[in-house]
């Protein structure tokens, strides 16, 4: 089994730049991936200072672009992408401009799109409706909706559901 060579200070400003260019990337990502390296602390302050002082590193612009694609592409609330801005260690107040930066309507579209989703495969006019409209309510809060949006679209789609005769 051959070891592997340590990767050079310059080596690794140059990946971590390639990687940025080519996606979002957050400072604590970029981190992570320098430590697994087996660099030095300062050789990695370094390497993210370099990256951040050339615009490769931006939080505030990764947490909006994060943002966004959540909502759009997998359909994720505000609370459960403010949860996970927070793991990735971004500031309260550039998850909170990111979160402003939603449309409300594209919020209301994302939760539609996860009930609809859920929603197939419930009866929501059958003998366990009261039950699998509470699994439609939980189901939207637990992908990051707040209550009242979650009580909204269930009222929606029982509504728009014709009972079964």
């Amino acid at each position: 089994m051959a070891l592997k060579r340590p990767i050079t200070p310059e080596a690794a400003r140059i990946r971590m730049a390639d990687l940025c260019a080519r996606s979002e990337q957050c400072e604590h990502d970029i981190r992570q991936k320098l430590h697994k390296t087996g660099l030095s602390a300062d050789t990695i302050s370094d390497t993210i200072n370099y990256l951040t002082e050339n615009k490769f590193i931006d939080n505030k612009r990764f947490a909006q672009s994060y943002a966004r694609d959540k909502c759009r592409f997998s359909s994720w609330g505000p609370y459960k992408i403010r949860l996970a801005l927070s793991g990735k260690r971004i500031s309260g107040s550039d998850i909170t401009q990111a979160l402003n930066g939603l449309e409300a309507e594209e919020i209301m579209e994302a939760a539609r799109k996860v009930a609809k989703v859920k929603e197939r495969s419930l009866n929501l006019h059958g003998e366990t409706a009261k039950d699998d409209r509470m699994k439609l309510y939980r189901h939207i809060i637990s992908r990051g909706f707040s209550p009242d949006m979650a009580k909204t679209v269930t009222k929606e789609f029982i509504s728009a559901t014709k009972p079964n005769e």
